[in-house]
């Protein structure tokens, strides 16, 4: 049974490297593609369903390659897949005219195999290969365009990628130092705290080092700025996917090193735990500020990703197993929301051409779909009922609460409200323009004949639809998806 975990994030990459090396007809390549993608996902599913591990290669006596499905593994690698194929059936409209088409779904194919791998990964060893593996195949989705903007967007995500991942494998290495026999990841974490004596100090540092490390990938301060600059310059789909999933590849990276590698019990009261919670509390405000500020539309929304996977971050920070489930319940619904609101702005980006804030006066009335499902998202990620945002932001504040951590478990709160509140600046002004964009805009558009009316193609409403229902599902039913996960 093993043999479908490898099955699972081997089969996209074969996949997409014969399809476009066989295949030179645009339509039959394409029908191809999609087909890979929902293979894909059945291999995914069988996956799920294995309990037995799968070790390929022994590095060394202390390290093997090792896969196996857990609970996390398995609510993730759902999260992946929604992703991946609402994103990948809406690029093949919004990549319709472009030349490089092809290879921009071979790397998609391609990331989306080592996106798996990272799900599946049952050590950090394996997990570390597997994120380095995320990073050099997403790289040249950044890329896509050629232009000098684009290499110079490509480098700094890639440059600050790699530095992060550098810093988690120094901790990685540490961790193994100490561990000294078996470094599976169990959940509350294989070390003690007699495996650390007399090196408290060097451990927590290691820790901080790990946590920053792989949170640069989610775009954690300091090492956030790749973010708002490779986002708005790849594809929309591109974006789409940076935003809402890969990004969270930092995410699962850090539970898998506190909750499941260290502990969180060696940890808690220890100033690194503090320096952690401000820096998420840092990136917060940070991100949200800049998004309210910034007038390019796909980089504020680059900024607010910056704001919102830290809300992830900061509910790890606290350690407990409430902390865990917000930050679980915000992973999914920032997700759906975030991918919505990018693949929202490849829409009017494809079909209009318009790129800035105050371009998008009345422009609900030409694309109703489009814009309806910006709505929603955005009342899914500044907090409102019954959407997912809401439910998440919830339970993070529960558990910020109940750490009773003077005087983060007030701090915290106050930062997530102000974020709060400026989310809904920078993201209700756009729907509030949208469609009700004053009365010049009003009689402009009431002049407007047929000719003048846009066609929302179904390859790019749909896959919003379907993300919008999923940040809904989160919000009413988050709960009881995390306890059929186990959590």
């Amino acid at each position: 049974m093993g043999i479908f975990l490898a099955a699972a994030f081997l089969f996209p990459v074969v996949a997409g490297i014969l399809i476009l090396a066989l295949v030179k007809e645009t339509g039959k390549r394409n029908r191809l593609f999609g087909t890979a993608v929902v293979l894909t996902d059945l291999l995914c599913l069988l996956a799920m369903r294995t309990e037995e591990a799968f070790a390929p290669v022994r590095l060394y006596s202390d390290a093997a390659m090792r896969f196996r499905m857990d609970d996390l593994g398995r609510l993730t690698l759902c999260i992946v897949m929604l992703m991946y194929t609402c994103v990948f059936f809406y690029a093949f409209r919004y990549m319709e005219h472009d030349k490089r088409s092809g290879q921009f779904y071979l790397w998609c194919l391609i990331s989306f195999g080592a996106l798996i791998a990272v799900c599946m990964s049952d050590n950090m060893v394996t997990l570390y290969f597997c994120f380095e593996m995320l990073t050099l195949t997403t790289f040249p989705m950044v890329l896509h365009e050629r232009t000098k903007d684009a290499v110079a967007a490509g480098m700094k995500y890639l440059y600050y990628s790699m530095a992060g991942a550098l810093m988690g494998l120094m901790c990685v290495f540490f961790l193994y130092h100490f561990a000294g026999g078996s470094t599976e990841f169990a959940y509350g974490g294989f070390l003690t705290r007699e495996m650390i004596a007399g090196h408290e100090k060097l451990f927590y540092g290691m820790m901080l080092a790990g946590v920053i490390g792989f949170g640069t990938k989610a775009g954690l301060f300091p090492m956030h700025s790749w973010l708002p600059t490779a986002h708005p310059i790849a594809p929309a789909p591109a974006s789409a996917l940076l935003s809402s999933i890969v990004t969270k590849a930092g995410v699962i990276a850090v539970i898998r090193l506190v909750y499941y590698s260290a502990g969180p019990d060696l940890i808690r009261g220890t100033w690194m735990q503090y320096a952690w919670i401000i820096l998420a509390m840092i990136t917060i405000f940070m991100g949200s500020m800049m998004a309210f500020k910034e007038k390019v539309l796909k980089k504020r929304l680059a900024f607010s990703s910056v704001s919102q996977i830290s809300y992830v971050l900061l509910s790890l920070s606290f350690l407990s197993e409430e902390g865990l489930r917000g930050g679980l319940l915000h992973f999914m619904s920032h997700a759906a929301s975030k991918g919505c609101l990018f693949l929202a702005a490849g829409a009017v980006i494809h079909l209009l051409g318009y790129t800035k804030v105050t371009q998008l006066k009345g422009v609900g009335r030409k694309l109703p779909v489009v814009f309806v499902c910006f709505t929603l998202a955005s009342l899914s990620l500044v907090g409102i009922p019954p959407m997912g945002g809401f439910l998440s932001k919830w339970t993070i504040a529960g558990a910020t609460f109940e750490s009773g951590m003077l005087p983060f478990s007030i701090l915290a709160p106050v930062v997530l409200l102000v974020s709060a509140l400026l989310t809904a600046g920078y993201l209700f002004t756009i729907v509030t323009d949208a469609f009700y964009p004053g009365l010049a805009e009003e009689q402009e558009h009431a002049q407007l004949d047929a000719a003048d009316t846009v066609c929302e193609p179904k390859l790019m409403t749909v896959p919003m639809i379907c993300l919008c229902a999923a940040a809904l599902i989160a919000g009413i039913w988050g709960n009881a998806i995390l306890s059929f996960f186990g959590f």
